[in-house]
């Protein structure tokens, strides 16, 4: 028996309360550790095949650089966050919380890849299941069925080893493996799940698609907290890691890269979850602007930027009198300690007094922004709350707000401005400092330059 850490991996001969290697307590579990026999025959065995490795050392220069080809997944949103299109050779780990749509996406876009011979394992669902889920997916039978010239292959298995037997068999082109917690490998005595299991199982099939240049997708738990189920090395092997994020209760879903060898981790992708699957979202502005709310207070619009996207935001702001001796302060979609550091600067900079007020703010749609440019739209929606009355129709903003209460330039401005004129906005507040280099003509839309928080509040409400 061992103690190995679920978090970052480290192992033990006893049980430890704080991890030595990433500080975290009580993460230490439990695992049987193989036969020594076993041991034995695997270390006789690496040890024959470094005798037969022909590696050599080379010189940076002299290595030839390539670029491999990407398969096309026949989906903008996720050719999008992988970087361009699925790396041949790579592993992919997809995570997300129970009932966001993980599985829904890996079998939707296997489905799409007519072109290639694509192996779904599951072990989790029956066929049948898949075959039902397929054909809510609107799929074709044609794509179902599978042939010489590609298709989508269903196995349902648990094992590893009669996965890499089928695999023999098959010959296929796209691995997914749905999920990685469900398979086991013998060469381990402990159940599906657990860490060592976890960790030899993604090893394995780290090994099997780096050598046969066969992509894999791996789908993965989350635990409680939010993070991947499993040891960190699971991260840390794969190649791209990407959250599947969103609130069940709402019809959006965020695809976020959080690891990308092969591509920037500022991508973004967003979907819209309906009874025949998900559908991608080229254009989340005007799906997130449709409701009309002239002459309602409380509701500013943000152009944000998130990755390197822009589309705007709509915030919502209630303030009303505190019932309670203590006021509380709750943020939906946006950073609670930021949004008590602008409720601050706009009593003390600004002169409002929110002390015995309740504040209550919202993103629509169910998204959670980072973007510091939506300061600015806190703000107005927090006042035009408190005094009640509505921002004029065709005013938009962007910009962030410093503790002096100065507005504070930030970046992809051009982008914003040209995201909020095309969706037929007639004034933007932007900060002052942003005009230098912009070519104010090419733009249609007024551009309001700020340069404090109240030159911002005199434009919206006089």
């Amino acid at each position: 028996m061992m103690y190995v850490c679920e978090n970052c991996g480290q192992e033990s001969a006893k049980w430890i309360g704080k991890c030595p290697a990433c500080g975290q307590w009580n993460t230490f579990k439990e695992i049987k550790v193989a036969d020594t026999r076993k041991q034995v025959v695997a270390t006789s065995a690496a040890a024959a095949g470094r005798q037969l490795r022909q590696n050599k050392v080379m010189r940076l220069k002299d290595i030839a650089a390539h670029d491999d080809p990407r398969i096309d997944m026949h989906d903008q949103e996720l050719n999008r966050v992988l970087g361009g299109g699925l790396v041949p050779g790579s592993i992919v780990l997809l995570g997300g919380e129970p009932g966001i749509g993980k599985s829904t996406l890996s079998l939707q876009t296997a489905l799409q890849l007519t072109e290639k011979r694509v192996l779904y394992v599951s072990g989790e669902e029956s066929t049948h299941q898949l075959k039902l889920r397929a054909e809510r997916l609107a799929a074709s039978t044609s794509s179902t069925q599978g042939g010489t010239g590609g298709g989508l292959l269903i196995l349902c298995e648990n094992s590893l080893e009669a996965i890499f037997d089928h695999i023999k068999e098959v010959q296929p082109e796209v691995l997914i493996v749905d999920s990685i917690q469900t398979v086991a490998t013998e060469d381990v005595e402990s159940s599906a799940g657990s860490i060592a299991q976890v960790r030899e199982c993604a090893a394995a099939l780290l090994r099997f698609a780096k050598t046969s240049g066969v992509p894999v997708i791996l789908i993965g738990h989350i635990t409680k907290e939010g993070t991947l189920a499993g040891p960190k090395i699971l991260e840390h092997i794969v190649d791209t890691v990407i959250q599947f994020e969103g609130d069940q209760h709402y019809m959006y879903r965020i695809l976020r890269s959080i690891k990308n060898r092969f591509g920037s981790t500022s991508e973004l992708g967003i979907y819209e979850m309906q009874q025949t699957g998900l559908r991608q979202v080229s254009n989340p502005s005007e799906l997130l602007l449709t409701e009309d709310h002239d002459g309602l207070s409380g509701v500013a619009i943000s152009s944000a930027i998130e990755g390197v996207r822009p589309f705007l935001v709509e915030t919502q702001a209630l303030v009303s009198t505190a019932a309670y001796g203590t006021p509380q302060r709750s943020a939906t979609g946006f950073d609670q300690r930021r949004l008590n550091m602008l409720l601050a600067v706009l009593e003390k900079r600004v002169g409002f007094k929110l002390m015995q007020k309740d504040v209550f703010l919202n993103i629509a749609g169910g998204l959670r922004v980072t973007d510091m440019a939506m300061d600015l739209s806190v703000i107005a929606a927090v006042l035009s709350s408190n005094v009640d009355t509505p921002i004029e129709e065709g005013w938009c903003m962007a910009g962030e707000v410093g503790l002096s209460g100065e507005v504070r330039p930030v970046a992809r401005i051009e982008q914003r401005i040209s995201e909020a004129e095309k969706l037929g906005f007639q004034h933007i507040i932007i900060p002052k400092y942003n005009l230098a280099g912009l070519n104010r003509k090419k733009f249609n839309i007024e551009l309001v330059p700020v340069r404090k928080v109240e030159e911002a509040l005199r434009a919206l409400f006089g």
